[in-house]
């Protein structure tokens, strides 16, 4: 290696099948244990690896050359990385971009996140697909460490990890306390000429909307807000009455990490909240448990969805969009109560997408519309929500006339 190029520390990424994947340290030096899972995104690794969904997981990115244009506030979609370690093929040894305020390696230490570069991603994702995700773990050393006590560390680790099954991670990611969110989308010229987010107007703010906090992705609650939605961000673990009581236009419930299932309380909440008649959006996580709340199962998927090209068609329009996906979890369509039918499905694998229910203003979308990182085709679904709400109030309207 050229002197010129900074020497890296040694890593090794194990897999609890005994595959062993030596490379290079990119971040903090220590070990992590988590569920490998690829991404097939060719942008957006800062937005990927701060998704609150991605809690103990070790994502690898598909696309070989990762870093390029640095890392920067703006880009972030929680305040933390999330991830439980990222995995690349090439890390990019310059960063260059008007926006850049760092490197992805010096994000990755100073956040004390595990990362391994020099990887055989390819070989990496032919064995998780072929296979299925399985718990993993890289043990990042320093410099001259034995590459093979790395190894056998790593495996150790990997083989003890219980995978994601059974997994309430919810309660973990979510917000502390209630608080209220009005930014809305980016623009490329803010006020000062510079890349900012709007701010909503609250004077302005059309509908109320109580945000359930799973995990959430900062750029879902600028797509409410840019259309009018009064945003309070509420804990996982906050009760239906204590929701209905703010008397809301609509309830949002997340994306987020882990199993669905062990997440009663939010179920519960779910239940109540659309039998009540209040209008109900869910996304990711925030689906599942809707789609659980309506009487239906979910499943653990063998490798998930994650990327940013995965088709959905509308089965109400007939159109397909390409859609950004970060799920390891489906509600199985095969348990659906006649309540709910099916809007969407996903053309890779026919698994579900998206449900609407028959008798109660209530949808909800597996994948991530709000595109970060990934396509705008499916935000139409925010669109939805609104008129929702403002249906329903009508509806209220009306009838108390």
């Amino acid at each position: 290696m050229s002197p010129l190029l900074p020497s890296f520390p040694p890593a090794v990424l194990a897999l609890a099948d005994g595959t062993l994947f030596p490379g290079h340290s990119i971040g903090a030096p220590g070990e992590t244990v988590g569920e490998v899972v690829f991404n097939t995104a060719l942008t957006g690794y800062q937005e990927i690896i701060t998704d609150p969904s991605y809690s103990r997981q070790i994502v690898t990115l598909t696309y070989p050359h990762i870093g390029n244009v640095g890392v920067n506030a703006q880009d972030a979609e929680s305040t933390q990385i999330h991830a439980a370690g990222l995995v690349v093929k090439d890390l990019s040894r310059r960063v260059s971009n008007f926006r850049s305020e760092g490197s992805l390696e010096d994000n990755l230490t100073k956040s004390k996140v595990q990362g391994i570069s020099g990887v055989d991603t390819r070989k990496l994702t032919r064995i998780l697909r072929d296979k299925g995700a399985q718990s993993g773990a890289i043990v990042a050393g320093k410099l001259g460490d034995d590459i093979e006590a790395l190894g056998k560390k790593a495996l150790q680790l990997a083989q003890s990890f219980p995978g994601m099954s059974g997994l309430d991670l919810a309660k973990i990611v979510t917000t502390k306390q209630a608080y209220p969110w009005c930014e809305a989308e980016w623009e490329l010229h803010g006020p000062n000429g510079k890349p900012a987010y709007r701010n909503l107007d609250q004077s302005k703010a059309l509908k109320k909307v109580v945000a359930y906090d799973f995990g959430v992705k900062s750029n879902i609650l600028r797509m409410l807000a840019e259309r009018g939605c009064e945003l309070t961000v509420v804990p996982a673990q906050t009760s239906a009455a204590e929701v209905l009581a703010m008397n809301p236009d609509g309830v949002f419930f997340s994306n987020g990490p882990g199993d669905p299932g062990p997440c009663d309380y939010a179920i519960a909440a779910a239940k109540e909240i659309i039998e009540r008649g209040v209008p109900t959006f869910g996304i990711c996580l925030g689906h599942q448990i809707m789609g659980l709340a309506a009487g239906a199962k979910t499943l653990k998927m063998k490798f998930g969805h994650h990327g940013a090209n995965h088709p959905v068609k509308d089965l109400d329009s007939g159109r397909v969009a390409i859609t950004s996906q970060n799920h390891g979890f489906a509600v199985d369509p095969n348990t659906l109560p006649d309540t709910v039918r099916v809007t969407h499905i996903s053309l890779f694998d026919g698994s579900l997408q998206g449900l609407a229910w028959k008798d109660k203003p209530a949808l909800c979308f597996q994948g991530h519309p709000e595109a970060s990182p990934g396509p705008h085709d499916i935000a139409y679904l925010f669109d939805r929500f609104v008129e929702l709400m403002n249906a329903t109030q009508s509806s209220n309207s009306k009838g108390g006339k």
